[in-house]
């Protein structure tokens, strides 16, 4: 779980990011989530759209859906993008501010 500081790190970072994901009129499927896995493996931060106009569903489904099937966090959903956060085991290329203890 995120805290609002790596949370807020991350956005900051993502901003440059370009979209690489996009939902479009089939949803979420196998296909989608295996390339948001694969995405995620190898840049650990990706930004996502979600074309609204042709979409089944809402950007904050499809981020919290694809969140899920790829064991990643949600960052932020603003407007039709999003940005989904998984951080390697070793060699992580962030290294997120310290969550504060017994606050």
């Amino acid at each position: 779980m995120l805290t609002s500081k790596q949370r807020a790190y991350l956005r900051s970072l993502a901003v440059d990011l370009d979209t690489i994901l996009m939902v479009g009129k089939s949803g979420i499927g196998p296909e989608l989530t295996k390339q948001a896995d694969d995405a995620l493996e190898a840049r650990e931060l990706i930004k996502g759209k979600v074309l609204v106009e042709t979409s089944p569903v809402s950007p904050r489904e499809a981020a919290e859906a694809l969140a899920s099937a790829t064991s990643s966090e949600v960052v932020q959903v603003i407007g039709s993008k999003f940005v989904l956060f998984r951080q390697k085991e070793k060699e992580s290329k962030y290294t997120l501010p310290k969550a504060k203890r017994g606050v």
